[in-house]
């Protein structure tokens, strides 16, 4: 066990930031696709469920019509994770990439309890997930990610707001 830690160890994987900037490259990747299929008129269609039965998206339909909510979902996904990659040179519009990607996946979890047949019954129903269900958990792992950004861009800018002399340790005593 102790050559499996040194060799990861050395493996550049405890690099810093590296987890930080693989979940930031992937939420981009992830926010490109995820907003390209919006654009479709067979995603709209696909989308009925999800928005017709999330309690924090379902005004959409009224609002923009079914193709419309489908446009809005997709601009949306694109101004989030163009946000979350200028994150990489901007920490301030991380933040406001990661915020958006906070409140994004917000409004899909809470879809979860509200879909109809998310459940197996043949199972005995909760927690046997199945289909629409079983494709919203991914998003769970989505808003922590989008919170462990968040609260990363957040903290890096508060310590780049400070200035350098008071970050440095004073010795005891003075």
């Amino acid at each position: 066990m102790n050559s499996l830690i040194r060799l990861l160890a050395s493996s550049g994987l405890l690099k810093k930031d590296l987890d930080y900037h693989l979940l930031r490259a992937s939420m981009v990747i992830v926010f490109f696709f995820f907003g390209y299929q919006k654009w479709f008129q067979y995603e709209a269609q696909v989308l009925i469920p999800f928005i017709s039965h999330g309690p924090l998206i379902s005004w959409m339909y009224p609002v923009f019509g079914i193709r419309g909510a489908s446009t809005f979902l997709g601009i949306s996904e694109w101004t989030f994770g163009a946000l979350i990659l200028a994150g990489f040179w901007s920490r301030r519009l991380g933040m406001l990439g990661a915020a958006g990607s906070v409140v994004t996946f917000v409004m899909t979890v809470t879809i979860i309890p509200f879909m109809p047949n998310g459940w197996a019954a043949s199972a005995g129903g909760f927690p046997a997930m199945v289909g629409n269900v079983a494709f919203l958990m991914k998003d769970v792992v989505l808003l922590a990610v989008s919170i462990y950004l968040l609260k990363e861009d957040v903290v890096r800018s508060l310590a780049a707001s400070v200035p350098m002399a008071s970050r440095i340790a004073k010795p005891a005593g003075r």
